[in-house]
Formats: structure tokens, C-alpha cells, sequence
């Protein structure tokens, strides 16, 4: 079985795939867990000078303590703004600032908003992998037509079915691993 079809609609079922899977991390990502995370701030949007920028290309983000957060400008003119944006982008904190540097501290997070937290991520997770099956069964539906159209065999058909099958529960395993990850970050005191 060398068909480029079969070849060319399996590889774009493991793309969009991977794609769902970095997504989901990246959402991880920006989920605050009671410590300080620079990811957090890389959805942050600023007016700089008209144009909406992100913050962590006119700023370094550092994390000097585990629930502090420090935003040094390199354009200290904008520094309004920039605090316009972090009470904007709803991460829950007050940013504080010397005029120089912007200082974020996370609060610690109650045992309730840790649950709540936790039921979001698997929310989130289940979502993800809803996505994946979808992929996995329009791959599927191209394949059938494939066959049914008698481009391939029986036996190819069970053959590309069982991969996709195992490719997919893989790619479910991924994001129950990330989940795993984040659950015990967040759970974590």
C-alpha cells in the first residue's frame, strides 16, 4: 500500500494533531497556579505607540522569587500602559511599580480556587481531546471513501484504521500526561 493520498491524509491527521496538542500546553501555560510563571503575561497585549504588542517583546520578565513576578521595560515611557494592559488582561493581580520596574505578586491560592482551577484544566483537556477524536474520524471518513472508491483494500483499510487508532491514543496519553502535570502544580501548597 503506497498510496499518496492515504500518505498525504495520515500525515495532515498527525499535524493538526500535534498542533491541538501544543495548543493545549500553551493554554497550560497561562494558567496561574499560585507561583509566578512568565507565561502567563505572553497573552498580554500593549498600546505601544498605536500598535497592539506584546508584552514580553518591549520588556524582560523575570522571576526572582517563586510568587513574585518583575517586568523591566526597555522603553520606560510606556510603563503606564503597560499597567493599563496587566489590570486588562484579568490575571487577577495588581501590578505594583518604583517607576522603573513593574512588580507582580501571587497571592496564594485558596483550597476553593484550586478546585475550581483544577475542574478548568479538565475541562480543558476533555475539550482537547474531543478534538483529536474529530480529527481522528474525518481521517477515518476520507480513508472509507478511499476504499469505498476501491483506491485501497480491505486489508490496507484495517491496516491505516488500526494506526490512526494507535496514533490517536498516543496523542490522548500527551495530553492526560500534561494534565497530570498541571493538576499537580496547582494542587501543590
Amino acid at each position: 500500500m503506497d498510496n499518496a493520498q492515504v500518505t498525504e491524509t495520515t500525515k495532515k491527521f498527525e499535524q493538526r494533531s500535534e498542533k491541538s496538542i501544543e495548543f493545549f500546553k500553551t493554554e497550560m501555560q497561562g494558567i496561574r497556579a499560585g507561583r509566578a510563571n512568565p507565561h502567563l503575561l505572553d497573552k498580554v497585549l500593549v498600546n505601544y505607540y498605536g500598535n497592539m504588542t506584546p508584552l514580553n517583546q518591549m520588556a524582560n520578565v523575570s522571576v526572582p522569587e517563586a510568587r513574585l513576578m518583575t517586568v523591566t521595560l526597555w522603553d520606560a515611557s510606556a510603563l503606564k500602559e503597560v499597567n493599563k494592559a496587566l489590570l486588562a488582561s484579568n490575571l487577577g493581580i495588581t501590578p505594583s511599580d518604583d517607576g522603573k520596574i513593574i512588580r507582580l505578586v501571587f497571592p496564594q491560592l485558596t483550597e476553593d480556587r484550586r478546585k475550581e482551577l483544577v475542574k478548568q484544566i479538565k475541562r480543558q483537556a476533555e475539550d482537547s481531546k474531543v478534538i483529536l477524536r474529530n480529527e481522528r474520524r474525518d481521517c477515518l471518513e476520507i480513508i472509507k471513501k478511499l476504499k469505498k472508491d476501491s483506491v485501497i483494500t480491505e486489508d490496507d483499510l484495517a491496516q491505516i484504521e488500526k494506526s490512526i487508532q494507535k496514533a490517536t491514543d498516543k496523542f490522548i496519553a500527551d495530553i492526560d500526561k500534561i494534565l497530570a502535570e498541571k493538576e499537580k502544580e496547582i494542587l501543590e501548597v
